[in-house]
């Protein structure tokens, strides 16, 4: 549970509000307009001001919302403590008007965005744009108030102590002046302000520490005064929330030798006011000062009446000073300890129904506890062997004392002359298989204990058994295999192993991607590799050949007969210069070049009908780029709607900041 609100953003004024949207549409979104362009496009531009506007409010109002605590959400601590500080009613309100202000700009919005749609001119648009975003505006002007209350409450709701309402809680009380705050600083590290004059804490004040590995917290509340209900201000309020809703031990402090101001029975009385709110929590009488007075030292009168306060068996009565130190501890392990065995007994409670049957949290618990008794509950007696019972100690200069490995050493040469034998410890079913040269692998044995004593015999007869077997011809074939046909089989294989290997590598030359390019007379490939490639497939060529023989010689003809004809023709013109002679030549020498060696058209498509489909194809393509009058490469383009130095004369000296 959220117990601390120190994470809750700024809440900016009015004034800041509209300049943070105001500002986010101007930098958001396009700021230039035309008369000239579309009116579809003028009514997309106004409307996605408007817009975006308004989203901008309602996300802003959303944040805002959502950060603020819910008082429906929160703990009854919490939501007390909230109504006493700020007035729950307040509260509110101010969040009601922002939920209503980001309805109505939304409602706005709509309207003004449907009014867009029927704009004829961006004159009209404008007006529009002007009118939806000075409303928006104007509603937010009205939060004047709100806005800076709920910033005054995020402040102060940024100063509140983190308060666990369920955790294992010491909640001190009293009347002002009596020592609560001197006992919190004397128990925890808090930095809480002692001064000898009533009402120094206003308000809650937290402190931590440990006891037995547990986190407790514990709270100084301001000084009660013995007055009602209506009456108490807003400090003695947050003590009376935090007395009724926190599950905590009650330390009730009370000072006998009355420097605080109030006399002993004012202090009785006070505690009896407050009672009811003390029920089902754990309640200690902490008698403070006991270093000036102690409660043996009173008179008969008040004795009698602090001894009523006990009578009930509900409340304890501690002694302790905080300026002697004297008790401070034991007060706080008595409270602690009492605080901790309460709250298991009242989980264990929570798990009893009505009729006294254990429930199902209890028996959770009784389920997982197990009590083991080792050997039927026989007590086993430690045993030592007698050879370490009758061990002597081990000393130096005794003559009779037991040999170590040391000294053994030392009689054998020392170290470096004298190995040490690792394996005389070792306990093994036979003690003669510790210096064994092959070592045990499996249950004491090793690789010698797996040989078979008559292995040599058994590899004889089976010797004779083959040779016989030989003899008798029992391995022999019954079909031998020519060698020659042999031989033709191993030919074709390394034949066959050849090619899967130059397969392999011009694989490989394929996918490498930096390999060296080659030139293009070595990618192309002569007629006669084509014959020999296809004669190995089985395929005829002798017409292949024929063709292209026949092809030679139309080519040759045809151009032996040209440029015959170009030359006679040239030499029966006698009045042609040299020079008209050589332009001519190069005119139809261009002319030549010209002329497409393929026709685009037909190439590529098989029959009339095929080019048919394929035109109409092209022409459908086209269609969209020439009704929607699409740019294209060969288009002009100007990236200014009227740049200077196209549009205008010649310059003057001046600036030149239109550029």
């Amino acid at each position: 549970m959220k117990t601390t609100w120190k994470d809750i953003p700024p809440v900016p004024t009015s004034q800041e509000f509209l300049d943070i949207v105001l500002s986010r549409t101007q930098r958001r979104l396009p700021t230039q307009i035309r008369s000239g362009f579309k009116i579809s496009r003028i009514r997309g531009f106004y409307t996605r001001k408007v817009k975006f506007t308004q989203e901008t409010f309602s996300e802003k109002f959303a944040q805002i919302l959502e950060s603020f605590p819910r008082l429906q959400d929160i703990h009854p601590f919490h939501k007390d403590l909230l109504n006493t500080l700020y007035d729950a009613d307040h509260f509110k309100i101010a969040l009601g008007h922002l939920s209503t202000a980001k309805h109505l700009i939304e409602t706005i919005s709509r309207d003004y965005v449907r009014l867009l749609k029927y704009a004829q001119s961006l004159f009209q648009c404008k007006q529009l744009k002007r009118a939806a975003l000075g409303r928006m505006a104007t509603i937010t002007k009205r939060l004047k108030d709100p806005l800076l209350y709920l910033d005054q409450v995020r402040q102060h709701l940024g100063r509140l102590p983190s308060i666990d309402p369920t955790t294992r809680t010491l909640l001190i009380c009293g009347y002002p002046n009596v020592g609560k705050s001197s006992f919190l600083r004397s128990v925890t590290r808090a930095d809480v302000d002692v001064q000898p004059y009533a009402f120094t804490t206003k308000s809650l004040f937290v402190g931590h520490f440990d006891y037995k590995y547990l986190r407790f917290q514990a709270i100084d509340t301001p000084g009660i005064l013995d007055h009602p209900l209506e009456e108490m201000n807003t400090i003695e309020m947050q003590s009376i929330t935090a007395i009724a809703h926190l599950r905590s031990a009650i330390l009730y402090f009370m000072d006998l030798s009355e420097q605080c101001g109030y006399s002993v029975s004012a202090q009785i009385q006070l505690f009896r006011s407050i009672k009811p709110l003390f029920s089902n929590k754990l309640v200690f009488i902490v008698i403070n000062k006991i270093d000036v007075l102690r409660p043996e030292e009173l008179d008969e009168k008040t004795s009698a009446e602090l001894q009523s306060l006990l009578s009930s068996g509900d409340v304890e009565l501690l002694q302790l000073s905080c300026n002697t130190q004297e008790g401070v501890q034991e007060v706080k392990n008595a409270a602690c300890e009492r605080l901790l065995a309460d709250r298991v007994a009242q989980k264990l409670k929570a798990g009893t129904n009505n009729s006294g049957a254990i429930g199902g949290r209890l028996a959770d618990v009784m389920a997982r506890i197990h009590v083991a008794q080792p050997m039927n509950g026989v007590t086993q007696e430690t045993f030592i062997p007698d050879a370490v019972k009758n061990l002597r100690k081990y000393d130096k200069n005794d003559p009779e004392r037991r040999k170590l490995a040391r000294d053994v050493e030392a009689e054998n040469g020392g170290a470096g002359v004298y190995n040490v034998d690792l394996k005389a410890n070792y306990i093994l079913a036979n003690p003669e298989w510790k210096h064994d040269r092959i070592p045990e692998i499996y249950d004491g044995k090793n690789v010698y204990d797996y040989i078979d004593p008559e292995i040599d015999a058994k590899l004889q007869a089976l010797e004779e058994e083959e040779e016989r077997l030989e003899a008798e011809g029992y391995y022999d074939s019954d079909e031998e295999i020519d060698d020659a046909e042999e031989a033709d089989i191993r030919v074709k294989a390394e034949i066959i192993r050849e090619k899967q290997a130059l397969i392999r590598n011009e694989s490989r030359m394929r996918r490498v991607k930096n390999r060296a390019a080659l030139p293009r007379k070595a990618i192309k490939k002569p007629l006669s590799q084509l014959e020999d490639t296809l004669d190995e497939m089985g395929v005829d060529t002798q017409d292949l050949q024929l063709r292209a023989r026949s092809q030679t010689v139309t080519r040759g003809r045809s151009l032996t007969r040209s440029r015959l004809g170009t030359e006679d023709s040239n030499a029966m013109d006698i009045d042609e210069t040299p020079r008209e002679r050589m332009r001519s030549k190069s005119r139809a020498a261009s002319r030549a070049r010209s002329q497409p060696a393929t026709n685009r058209r037909e190439d590529g498509v098989q029959d009339e009908e095929t080019r048919t489909k394929a035109e109409r194809q092209a022409k459908l393509s086209q269609r969209k780029m020439n009704r929607m009058a699409r740019q294209g490469e060969a288009d002009r383009h100007i990236g200014a709607s009227l740049p200077k130095h196209l549009f205008a004369g010649k310059r003057t000296m001046g600036k030149a900041s239109h550029r």
